[in-house]
């Protein structure tokens, strides 16, 4: 089997040698510079002509007047938007969609589409609605293809700084606890609690993973989520791990949902679902520490029943941490009443409690899982997890009014997906593909089978594409997909949403955020 992979690669190398190198250049005013698609598109078409059960475009499709008032529609609401919103956004919701690159965007809005029962490709997310949009530039300040720790503290705190760092400033090293003394820094939760705002934080994963502790901790590795996860030079310089930060030394955060009670639990707890383990050496229940220093009505769940009898009116605090580690993948859900609460759901219930608040709130949600989905180079788990991420969206433009509340939707970093290969209109956004094309995807040459190319190459062609557990193909096998570097886009509506424009910096979210909400440094206007 090793003798074969080797081959494999050799061929491939070769094979990618000599068509790339071996060749001299053609001049690009040559003829021959341009690729000639004729004949595949020919064999294209020839194949949709005898397809079965192909899209057909509607009759309105086919005629000019049906895109000319689609364009004029377009263009009508444009110069509606030039009355800009200049209010003071009283509320602020920040939704981001972990790994939710450009091209997770486009396949989750096909696969919403056809869940519907439609082709797809004409759907319109409820993000996809927001009105004003940018490009954000992703690196972290020593690398080219971020992490999630170093983005969210660009997004959160309004800096940019090093991969694997949490809530600091560029001055800390990662992983050298003594660097990040006297450089923390503040992010837009702690300046709404300043100015008398509610705060939320909504995620499917950990509630001390990276995106969402950068909104109330300060740490030189995004790993320090536990006090056992702590170094001894940790240790010794007194840092402390990320849950204790959230319960011991955060700003009051009204509402916390999401997973990781193994964080906030000892070694001796058992978890009531699948009997594991704190990972807690200081012997310290947090979750009862969180409950203790509650002056208000608060409430602690763990499970889907006890989430929904809350009720928002007679609660000021909700702690809900619903999994030992990250929450369920949407497509591993069950239809149990007890099943734990969607991202929907979770938003929803969130808004509720703090929008109680006569001075408004800021609230973080994200979907966590997206990324983990497209780590696995398992599409299917990252496609429905970025349509539940939608629907939460949907969620807030139903219950809030845009006139005093800042909607932005954006990612964090992209992810290696594409999609590829002339499909059909309409064709399963899971589905294979009829006609093989050879890709050259710099340095390896890629044969694309299916619509996605990712990482691992484990299963045979004829396991089901569609299937949740199906790993996507990729020309270079990894233990794990990687992030990808492009930039991500920013969407939003509300007050000042028209400031975000043109291509920005990924701190640069962080400043509008406040800088509507008069907010920290940006006060002089309101």
């Amino acid at each position: 089997m090793a003798t074969t992979r080797t081959v494999t690669r050799l061929f491939l190398l070769v094979a990618f040698t000599g068509t790339t190198f071996a060749k001299p250049a053609a001049d690009r005013d040559d003829e021959s510079y341009d690729v000639d698609h004729s004949g595949q598109l020919w064999q294209t078409r020839a194949r949709r002509a005898h397809a079965q059960s192909r899209t057909v475009p509607t009759d309105q499709e086919r005629t000019p007047d049906y895109w000319t008032n689609m364009a004029r529609a377009s263009i009508d609401e444009a110069l509606r938007l030039q009355t800009l919103n200049t209010n003071v956004a009283k509320n602020v919701v920040l939704f981001l969609g972990d790994g939710m690159g450009v091209s997770t965007v486009t396949t989750a809005r096909i696969l919403k589409g056809q869940k519907a029962g439609n082709p797809g490709e004409e759907t319109v997310l409820a993000m996809d609605s927001l009105p004003y949009t940018a490009m954000s530039k992703t690196y972290n300040i020593d690398a080219q293809v971020p992490d999630s720790a170093g983005t969210a503290t660009a997004f959160l705190c309004g800096v940019k700084a090093e991969a694997g760092v949490i809530g600091v400033d560029g001055r800390t090293r990662y992983g050298n606890c003594s660097s990040s003394k006297g450089h923390e820094a503040e992010s837009i939760i702690v300046h709404a609690e300043r100015a008398g705002k509610s705060t939320g934080i909504v995620t499917t994963a950990r509630v001390t993973h990276a995106t969402p502790a950068a909104a109330y901790a300060h740490s030189a590795a995004r790993g320090w989520e536990a006090d056992s996860d702590l170094t001894a030079e940790a240790r010794e310089n007194n840092c402390t791990d990320i849950a204790y930060q959230l319960v011991e030394e955060a700003p009051d955060i009204e509402v916390i949902l999401g997973g990781g009670s193994r964080m906030f639990k000892p070694r001796s707890w058992a978890d009531p679902e699948t009997g594991g383990s704190g990972d807690r050496n200081d012997g310290v229940d947090l979750v009862q520490r969180w409950q203790d220093r509650k002056t208000g009505r608060s409430r602690y769940v763990w499970n889907g029943t006890d989430f929904r009898d809350v009720d928002p009116e007679s609660t000021d605090y909700l702690l809900g941490l619903f999994e030992r580690s990250h929450m369920k993948y949407t497509a591993d859900r069950t239809d149990d009443p007890a099943e734990e609460p969607t991202i929907a759901d979770m938003t929803r219930k969130a808004i509720e409690i703090l929008r109680k608040n006569d001075n408004g709130f800021f609230l973080l949600v994200e979907g966590g899982r997206i990324d983990h989905g497209h780590h696995a180079s398992k599409a299917v788990k990252a496609l429905e997890d970025t349509v539940a991420f939608d629907d939460a969206v949907q969620v807030a433009k139903d219950m809030l009014d845009t006139s005093d509340s800042l909607v932005v939707v954006t990612a964090d970093h992209s992810h290696t997906l594409t999609f590829a290969g002339y499909p059909d209109r309409g064709h399963p956004i899971f589905g294979m593909i009829a006609l093989h094309i050879w890709y050259v995807y710099t340095p390896y040459l890629v044969w694309l089978h299916s619509i996605f190319g990712m990482v691992t190459n484990k299963q045979t062609f004829l396991f089901p594409t569609a299937d949740k557990e199906y790993e996507q193909q990729s020309a270079a096998p990894l233990r794990s997909e990687t992030h990808g570097g492009e930039d991500v886009i920013i969407m939003a509506d509300g007050p000042m949403a028209h400031l975000f424009h043109g291509v920005q910096e990924q701190h640069y979210i962080a400043h509008v955020m406040m800088y509507a909400a008069c907010l920290g440094e940006y006060t002089e206007h309101c």
